[in-house]
């Protein structure tokens, strides 16, 4: 019998950059509930785009933050699966530490191109986007709590990584796999029957399928996504955040873009 599923909407800005972050994150939970026939529950209020430091727009995004957080802890709390569909990656600082607290046993499969695992010291952009992973494993303080093991991390199609975040993520045991290595035997050779938690940033996959705002080639395509997926146990996934999705773009029409989306989120089965 399948479990009950809470449908999270991330609608407060938490560090956009693009235009067209909180959009995709609204069409992604629309589209979402209309297929499980689920009304989806926002976050937050939606405010303009704009380039700015993480000390910055962290403060600024303290109430969404906040809200992701107390979302997915009702949803646990009532013995469900909090799917979250988020503008940024950034969003993750307020329901990561909410995973480690509940689950913390559980592995994170971060399915990103980066390893978002800067600090306000290795940076080099001011992105808090790039800072989330290491955030929650408490590299630094970003204020809304930490408890994520870095050796229960594991990064699937990691590919544009900084050198310092580089030397960080060796120094702390994080697993990065890379596109070529991120197969669904290896993935869940490293889950080893544990809860996993999942985070899909759509810049994992080659560019022309689903975009996102910063763009990798040589990554995976969407039926890995699936495979990897697939190849968890349902009773496992205690969570699941996809994010990144830049609705709006010219060259891929946005609901052939949500089609792969839904196709990619069905194999999980949940």
């Amino acid at each position: 019998m399948n479990r009950p599923i809470e449908l999270i909407v991330s609608q407060g800005r938490v560090g956009d950059r693009t235009a067209g972050a909180l959009p995709g994150a609204l069409a992604t939970g629309q589209a979402i509930g209309r297929m499980l026939g689920l009304e989806p529950r926002i976050i937050g209020d939606p405010s303009p785009a704009r380039t700015d430091d993480w000390s910055e727009c962290l403060p600024a995004a303290t109430d969404t933050l906040h809200g992701l957080r107390d979302a997915v802890k009702r949803a646990f709390d009532s013995g469900a699966v909090p799917v979250l569909t988020t503008n940024t990656c950034g969003a993750s600082i307020g329901t990561l530490p909410a995973v480690a607290e509940r689950f913390p046993d559980a592995v994170v499969l971060w399915i990103d191109a980066h390893g978002d695992f800067n600090t306000p010291q290795t940076t080099e952009s001011g992105y808090l986007g790039g800072m989330v992973v290491a955030a929650a494993c408490g590299l630094w303080d970003s204020g809304h709590g930490a408890g994520l093991n870095p050796a229960q991390v594991v990064i699937v199609g990691g590919r544009d990584i900084d050198p310092a975040e580089r030397k960080l993520l060796d120094e702390h045991r994080v697993t990065v796999l890379s596109p070529r290595e991120s197969t669904p035997e290896r993935v869940a050779e490293l889950v080893d029957g544990r809860d996993v938690w999942i985070h899909v940033d759509w810049d994992v996959l080659e560019p022309g399928y689903i975009p996102a705002a910063y763009r990798v080639g040589e990554g995976l395509l969407p039926h890995h996504v699936a495979a990897i997926f697939a190849a968890l146990a349902p009773g496992q996934v205690t969570g699941v955040e996809l994010a990144e999705f830049e609705a709006g773009d010219d060259d891929i029409p946005s609901h052939l873009s949500l089609e792969l989306i839904l196709g990619t989120f069905q194999a999980l089965r949940l």
